[in-house]
């Protein structure tokens, strides 16, 4: 990883199929250490690659981090669980420096084009997308932060301040070099930042890190553009949850949910 990876990719592809984190990756709790997003959405991909029918779309997954995810060699594979006409189950596993560090199971479903269409839920009105990015980021967090800068964030409410926060967001860069990124992985990568965005306490004084996310996704994200709505509640034990709605101009698409670890600096 060197300066010159900086918002080309997320990672880069090595020649035995493995891949290389960039600083793209990089967290914000920690810069030798990935943030949740990017990990997430290459398990996506591996997923989207072993299933059995590319009509048999994700609607759930859970990603379970196993501790800080290095920077450095990225191995991912996945396997079909549970085969399935309509319901499929794949688990996958990403690992750095041939060490695991994060699990997910996901579940696909089969999907047929318009077949409750007559049922579906009518999409809400969304706010109009800012004109402006965000060029700042948490207090702590130099404006130099690569993830930050890889992912445009155009803020309807709230910013990178504790509270809720509304965002517009899309992908500056491809989840891998060379590569297109499909529609699902573009949201996991997003879909990890809403304990960040909704933090409910000043990050240079607290940590409040989730260890696992859970997608639950109604439909794939038809444009670039996707709104996420971020809302975070502390508990009175040290546990906290971040809870996610992400949409785009046709209507919902997922909810994202993270059990949060609260704990002082």
């Amino acid at each position: 990883m060197t300066a010159n990876d900086d918002l080309q990719a997320f990672y880069l592809p090595r020649s035995d199929g493995d891949l290389d984190s960039t600083s793209a990756t990089s967290s914000p709790w920690d810069e030798s250490l990935q943030h949740g997003g990017p990990p997430a959405a290459l398990l996506v991909r591996a997923v989207e690659a072993v299933r059995s029918d590319p009509s048999l779309q994700l609607a759930r997954i859970t990603a379970d981090m196993l501790g800080g995810i290095p920077q450095g060699r990225v191995h991912v594979e996945a396997r079909v669980v549970k085969p399935g006409r309509r319901v499929e189950m794949v688990e996958a596993t990403l690992s750095v420096d041939e060490r695991p560090a994060v699990t997910a199971t996901a579940w696909l479903i089969r999907a047929t084009t318009d077949a409750t269409a007559e049922h579906a839920t009518p999409p809400a009105p969304l706010p109009p997308l800012p004109e402006t990015s965000m060029s700042t980021f948490f207090d702590g967090v130099s404006p130099d932060w690569v993830y930050g800068r890889a992912i445009d964030w155009r803020f309807v409410e709230g910013g990178y301040e504790p509270g809720p926060a509304t965002v517009w967001a899309r992908l500056r860069v491809p989840l891998v070099l060379g590569e297109e990124t499909s529609p699902t992985q573009r949201l996991l990568t997003v879909a990890d930042s809403t304990n960040g965005l909704s933090g409910p306490l000043p990050m240079r004084e607290w940590f409040f890190i989730p260890p696992t996310v859970t997608a639950t996704i109604e439909r794939a994200p038809a444009s670039e553009w996707m709104l996420l709505e971020a809302r975070s509640t502390v508990g009175l034990h040290g546990i906290g949850t971040a809870v996610g709605q992400m949409a785009d101009e046709r209507g919902h698409l997922a909810t994202i949910t993270q059990p949060l670890m609260v704990a002082p600096r």
